[in-house]
């Protein structure tokens, strides 16, 4: 049930949570502490932000939506409810002077891809990242080699950070009720990373690459980088495709395509 006159903004592809067991179980896998800088992005009418503002000093929210911006304003109130009236994809987080940020949000569906790559070259000041998003994108995060769901997101992400998926939410917890089921995912980016990776950008060129067409081998899919002596290198059997690639050999790859252009 609609609890307020807001009005539903497709372009936003807004799905509000009101389901209260789902927002308390939500908040406590948070864990929000008195201490923590947490970033929320997309607040919606408040569910998690209101909760979770209870339990901090301070709160910074990112919010496109100015009907939105206008309603938690008037329903929270405080100086300590900082709101960002901004692109939560074309915000600069290195604006916050903290380095351990807990990021947290029910991400538009539309948009949940690009905003995590995004966030991505922000992961030296993240602690960790709690977000609802469609079931399906959870999955591909925490995807295995082998599995259809493993791609250029599991793999760009496994790389740089430790993932988890914590929560299923039934499109019920929603109104209006989305098509398809959500997820909360833990996102952790690494201190140290698990294997050393000469070049960030040779590494993102080479997994893109790989996953571009499915279909094809690793060895057409990475002609334009990488020659078929090369990859062989590294003990990749000629007809094997990307998605039976670990992430480890993803790095392989990528610093064979590093040292190549330096040599």
């Amino acid at each position: 049930m609609q609890t307020d006159l807001h009005h539903i903004r497709k372009r936003f592809s807004q799905n509000f949570l009101e389901d209260q067991s789902v927002i308390e179980n939500i908040v406590n896998i948070i864990n929000p502490q008195k201490n923590d800088h947490i970033i929320e992005i997309g607040p919606g009418k408040g569910a998690l932000t209101i909760p979770i503002f209870n339990n901090v000093k301070k709160l910074n929210v990112i919010e496109i939506d100015k009907d939105l911006v206008k309603l938690l304003r008037r329903n929270i109130g405080d100086k300590n409810l900082i709101i960002h009236e901004h692109d939560a994809l074309k915000f600069d987080y290195s604006k916050f002077k903290h380095s351990n940020l807990k990021l947290i949000g029910n991400l538009p569906y539309n948009i949940s891809t690009p905003l995590l790559f995004h966030l991505l070259s922000y992961k030296d000041k993240i602690k960790n990242m709690f977000f609802m998003l469609q079931k399906e994108v959870v999955e591909r995060i925490c995807a295995k080699p082998g599995t259809k769901e493993y791609g250029r997101l599991s793999v760009m992400l496994q790389y740089y950070c430790d993932v988890e998926s914590m929560l299923i939410i039934k499109p019920e917890a929603f109104y209006p009720s989305p098509k398809v089921d959500s997820s909360i995912v833990k996102i952790t980016p690494r201190q140290e990373p698990k294997y050393q990776l000469f070049n960030e950008d040779c590494f993102e060129k080479i997994v893109k690459a790989a996953f571009s067409q499915r279909r094809k081998t690793l060895y057409n899919g990475l002609k334009k980088y990488l020659d078929e002596t090369d990859i062989k290198k590294i003990g990749i059997p000629q007809n094997e495709r990307a998605e039976k690639l670990e992430v480890e050999d993803f790095v392989k790859l990528s610093n064979l395509y590093y040292q190549s252009n330096i040599d």
